[in-house]
Parts: C-alpha cells; structure tokens; sequence
C-alpha cells in the first residue's frame, strides 16, 4: 500500500520506518510466491508504476486493512458493552436542526451511553469512516452508493431559492435560476447532483463561489453575492439579509438517512437512536414532502 501511494521504494522505507532494501526485499518475495510482477521498475528517480496484477492486490490489500480495522472497533465494542460509547457521524443541518431533540431524547432513555460526534461538512468521509469501523452510525444523504452499509429513512427535504432581501428574481423557474449567479456548495453530494439536475434539463447553472459552509452561503447570499439553492432544512428563516422563495418547477428532494455498516451487530443503543431519530424527524418533517 505505502509503496502504490509513494511512487518510490524510498518513501515507501520512510512511511513504514524500513530500510529501501528491506521494502524492496518484501516486494520481491511478495511476486514469487504469487508468480506475477507487482510494480515496474523503470530505474533511475523515475516513480515505480503498478502492473494490471499490482493494482489488483491493492484493491484486495484494502478490502483486507478495512476488515481488519472493523474487526478492531468491533472488539472494542464488545469490551465496553456495559457503558458503551457510541460514535456517531453528522454534517451542519443535521447538527442544527436534527440532534438537539434527538439527543436529549436519547440521554434521557439511555443515560449510562456516551456519545462522540464526529461532524464533516458533507457525508462522504462519514460513509467511509462507518466501513472503516471508526462510526457506529452516520447521518446521510440517501442513496448512499456502494458499500457495505444498511440505511434507513428519515426524512425529506426540499431545495429552495435564497437571495438578498428585496432582490427576488420574477423567473424563478429552472431556466430563470440560471440565469442568476449562483453560489454553490464544493462537495455536498445532493446539492452538486442538484446541479447535474439542472444541467440534464438544459440548464447549466452559473456558480460563481463555491464553499461548504452553510453560514457562509446564507452570507454571502445575504449581501448581494449571489443567489443559492440550498435545502430548506439548512436556512436560518430569522435572517433578514434573504429572502426565500420555492422554485416553480419541481425539483428532486434532499433525502436525508441514518446509514450503518450492514456486517457488524448493531448494538441496542444504535438501533434505539435510529428509533428516536425517525421519531424527530418525522415531527420536523414538512407533511408535503413526506414520502406517501
């Protein structure tokens, strides 16, 4: 692994704490006793490169390391059964709007579990935390792709148009909105498959400023920046530098879900949060967007 992400038996002695001999020594034994060339190796300061069969046992080597890695947090967890600590992932508008209620609910039924968050601007590095073991549970936006995860429904959100006090467009259609210099989020998924949406639609929008802060956007928004499309659940609806407006034209939802790794048990107090979460969610839920 060190020596695919390196480039270099050198680095790669460095990273691991090896001589460059002992790394190439292993490398060597590595391909005798599967009977194919791992690396390339072209001499010289030029980068050493993988072969077909090497990339391949990487994929394989990682497969392995995240195993393991799960098989480490799941003996953890089995010691610290009797007052477990659980943690949990999230990203801002599930911070703001989702886990005051949800915890307090929580800590009231389950008072002798601890629980570490762990919050990321969008829900990707959180996903791939829970397969690593290192997450108990994430919130996240639904479908959440490959892995090895089990998921559950909590809510649905809409996108609505923010701009500045005053300066709400006549067009707020897809085609209206872009025209209008948007301001977008870097790496939220939904948001940016909101983007691909419009596009497919035959309306590219025009993003002039990207950030992952929700903050940071209702500001920018706020004075005269930009416009945004963002979840509804994210807007804070006491700012008087926006405005907020429903586009006309029907957009996909922002589905939001609690996600876990499908091969560990789940322990009581996980599931029992799952429960509380449906439950607050479904009062915060809007009843027009609620799935039928």
């Amino acid at each position: 692994m060190a020596l695919a992400e390196t480039g270099s038996f050198g680095s790669a002695a460095e990273r691991l704490g090896y001589t460059q001999s002992a790394v190439s020594q292993q490398i060597a034994a590595l391909e005798r006793m599967l009977g194919a060339r791992l690396v390339h190796r072209p001499g010289g300061p030029r980068r050493i490169s993988l072969t077909a069969a090497g990339e391949r046992l990487v994929v394989h080597a990682q497969a392995i390391l995240r195993r393991a890695e799960l098989a480490e947090a799941d003996v953890h967890a089995t010691a610290d059964a009797a007052a477990p600590t659980l943690r949990i992932g999230t990203f801002q508008s599930v911070a703001v709007r989702v886990l005051p209620p949800l915890l307090q609910r929580f800590q009231a039924r389950w008072p002798d579990v601890t629980v570490e968050l762990v919050e990321h601007a969008g829900d990707e590095q959180l996903l791939d935390l829970v397969e690593r073991g290192r997450l108990d549970l994430t919130f996240a936006l639904l479908p959440v792709g490959e892995g090895p995860f089990a998921w559950r429904h909590l809510m649905n959100g809409e996108y609505v148009l923010i701009t500045a006090a005053g300066a709400v467009p006549r067009d707020v259609s897809m085609a209206g909105i872009s025209q209008l210099p948007l301001i977008g989020y870097r790496s939220l998924r939904n948001a940016l498959r909101m983007e691909e949406y419009l596009a497919a639609h035959g309306h590219t929008p025009q993003v002039v400023f990207r950030t992952d802060g929700n903050a940071a956007i209702q500001r920018l928004v706020g004075v005269g920046l930009g416009a945004a499309l963002v979840p509804a659940f994210a807007v804070d609806d006491q700012d008087e530098a926006i405005a907020v407006t429903r586009p006309v034209d029907e957009l996909p939802p922002f589905v939001i879900g609690a996600a876990w790794h499908a091969d560990r048990p789940l322990h009581p107090a996980v599931a029992g949060l799952v429960d509380l979460a449906v439950e607050v969610c479904g009062e915060l839920q809007d009843p027009e967007l609620a799935p039928s």
